[in-house]
């Protein structure tokens, strides 16, 4: 197996573990040399986890027919709602071509299909559809509601990690299933999580649904440590509509080191979140860090 382990997030229902590795390997080595960090590491050392076949068309999974049909009646959910409102009023507050949510509230099929046409229209989204964007909801709501779903993306991810793996970088969703795997296996030699455009800190839709559940300390929410890791850099673009809460150590712990770098125009695009040089550095030093006896679960 391979000292790096990495994971992708959504969109990705079409793909095989070949091509995300094309994609991906290629950039997570560009970045480390971009880093200018000293470390040994080839295509051989990244092993990819991947599970976007688990949304293929099979029972209620969406697919390819399904995106071609999606409107903003399909968003019922509350959590689904909820964050949808919350990437509109995002959305507005940085850049003056979106218009504000106003008063309405989402709860009508037509105030959900303003919202999703005004992100549309966003530097946010940067050309998504709106039916992509609803396909993000529905894969984030896969995850969390349907357990066969969630055990099959997990094992997945458990696949890939092996005794010489020390590092794991993950994107998006993926922040999540690593997140998760990490927290149920403690036993795992992984020293060192870099997580990319994370949706971890977004309440209520994300964060208050993680397993193991946040718990107060201190009068505050918070989530568990994942593991046996004793570095987690997070790293996102302060417009990425996908990392809303983009300050991951208010809800994990200061030891947690966030980290914020512009990707242009493609804000959530995993290639520009690999070859950013900041991310290089925390894979590469991951690497070389010596373990000196880490606590084997953290809450911050």
């Amino acid at each position: 197996m391979a000292r790096i382990a990495v994971v992708h997030g959504i969109n990705n229902t079409y793909r095989d573990s070949e091509s995300m590795a094309a994609q991906w390997v290629p950039a997570l080595l560009g970045g480390i040399r971009l880093s200018d960090r000293r470390v040994n590491v080839s295509a051989d050392d990244v092993s990819c986890a991947f599970y976007g076949d688990v949304f293929r068309p099979a029972g209620r999974f969406l697919g390819g027919n399904d995106l071609t049909t999606l409107d903003g009646t399909d968003i019922q959910d509350l959590a689904e709602l909820a964050l949808v409102d919350q990437w509109w009023a995002y959305a507005a507050a940085n850049d003056p071509a979106v218009m504000p949510p106003g008063t309405r509230t989402l709860g009508a099929g037509g105030a959900v299909k303003a919202a999703l046409a005004a992100l549309a229209g966003s530097r946010f989204v940067a050309g998504a559809s709106e039916r992509l964007l609803i396909l993000w909801l529905k894969q984030v709501r896969d995850y969390f509601t349907d357990p066969e779903t969630r055990r099959a993306i997990q094992a997945r991810f458990a696949e890939v990690v092996a005794g010489d793996t020390k590092v794991v970088v993950a994107h998006s969703l993926g922040s999540v299933v690593a997140y998760e795997a990490l927290c149920a296996h403690p036993d795992w030699g992984v020293e060192t999580l870099v997580t990319l455009g994370s949706p971890l800190g977004i309440r209520n839709i994300i964060f208050d649904r993680l397993t193991p559940r946040p718990n107060f300390q201190y009068g505050e929410l918070r989530g568990a440590w994942p593991g046996a890791v004793g570095r987690w850099t997070n790293v996102s673009d302060r417009f990425d509509f996908v990392a809303l809460a983009p300050r991951l150590h208010r809800c994990f712990g200061g030891e947690l080191v966030d980290v914020e770098i512009t990707n242009g125009t493609s804000l959530h695009d995993v290639t520009r979140y690999l070859t950013a040089k900041e991310t290089g550095a925390a894979i590469a030093d991951g690497l070389v860090v010596a373990r000196s006896g880490w606590p084997k679960d953290r809450h911050g």
